[in-house]
């Protein structure tokens, strides 16, 4: 059975095609002659038993009710009959060379990484939208802020029957995105959702599924915002206020949008909860450190107080001797030191490990 597991790459062929058709036979010495359909209940049914998870819900509606309908009315076969449906389904899997999947969307996920998303998305909307497997396990995979207009625009039923298949951590997460009186109506419709038959369910998430598939691809993975904000954290204090001072000029709305989601050494004080600083701290040389510590003038100042108010007193002790040690640093090498202490902040944010507070958390 090993050998069969191996050479189908841990799936199965197209069990409804699996074996030739025959009646139960009981003849002493002889296997069963079981139906194709007797066959593939009884591969399924060995497989299960051996531990081997079975992903059988890519498998069409029908030929998932089929299966369990076949499996319903079997109770026992004989070892020499079992011996016989298991040789012929090595049989068939050592003559398989190669396994394509099934479908368009089949074929788009087996290329995922190696053709663009606009041509994946060009080659769905040229062959229209044919969704198979789960929808709802696809729609989980979704970047958050692609399910937000969903929320905002569909029924309130729809958003309550999303926001219920999705983690409870992303749905907090879209709930806090939606404006108040609407997430508190769609926070009460969750309660009304128990009552909805699962073929419902199905169909939403199908039809969800199609109309996020049917958007048009992005050329950039982020918005406008975020990546103007992302290109002047690092840009240097001057040239940041340069450019925010043009885009007041010409988008005062947009440049306050930037200065939101910019994050910068000033910001510390305010966006960050001083439990996690030692944790940031740990993320970048000591020296450096002290280099943006002792660098930080005017009203840079409070953040050298917060930072060793974060710490331990034997730690902010050490830490005011060498900033004493090393005097004023050059103001490029301070602000690099700077920044190198933003981009662990980054780093941690990106990976889980770190929360920013919004700035008005207190």
């Amino acid at each position: 059975m090993s050998t069969a597991l191996t050479l189908a790459g841990g799936g199965l062929p197209d069990l409804a095609g699996f074996g030739g058709d025959g009646d139960f036979g009981l003849d002493a010495g002889t296997p069963m002659r079981l139906t194709k359909k007797q066959k593939a209940a009884v591969i399924v049914r060995l497989l299960l038993a051996e531990g081997v998870s079975l992903k059988l819900s890519d498998l069409p509606e029908e030929l998932q009710t089929e299966l369990a309908h076949q499996m319903s009315t079997m109770r026992f076969i004989d070892r020499l009959t079992l011996k016989s449906v298991v040789d012929e389904f090595v049989s068939e899997i050592e003559s398989i060379g190669l396994a394509f999947p099934g479908g368009l969307e089949g074929a788009l996920n087996v290329l995922d990484g190696t053709i663009s998303p606009a041509t994946a998305a060009r080659i769905r909307k040229a062959q229209g939208f044919n969704f198979t497997g789960d929808p709802w396990e696809t729609i989980s995979g979704l970047d958050p802020s692609r399910l937000v207009p969903v929320l905002e625009e569909e029924s309130i039923e729809v958003g309550a029957v999303l926001l219920s298949k999705l983690k409870v951590s992303v749905a907090a997460e879209l709930l806090g995105r939606i404006p108040g009186p609407r997430a508190r109506k769609l926070a009460y419709a969750i309660s009304l959702t128990g009552a909805v038959e699962p073929e419902v369910v199905e169909r939403i998430g199908r039809a969800l599924a199609a109309q996020l598939d049917a958007q048009p691809a992005k050329a950039f993975a982020s918005g406008p915002v975020e990546r103007v904000g992302a290109i002047l954290n690092f840009a240097t204090g001057a040239t940041r206020d340069d450019v925010l001072t043009g885009l007041d000029e010409e988008d005062a709305v947009f440049a306050e949008e930037v200065r939101k989601s910019i994050f910068t050494f000033a910001n510390i004080p305010d966006r960050i909860d001083p439990r996690d600083m030692p944790k940031v701290l740990r993320e970048v040389e000591q020296t450096v450190v002290i280099t943006a510590l002792a660098g930080a003038a005017g009203d840079l100042e409070r953040v050298t107080e917060f930072v060793l108010e974060s710490i331990s007193k034997r730690m902010a002790d050490q830490f005011r001797e060498e900033m004493a040690n090393l005097g004023k640093p050059k103001a490029k090498e301070a602000e690099e030191a700077m920044n190198a202490i933003v981009s662990a902040i980054r780093q941690l944010e990106g990976s889980g490990e770190l929360m920013l507070l919004s700035g008005d958390d207190g």
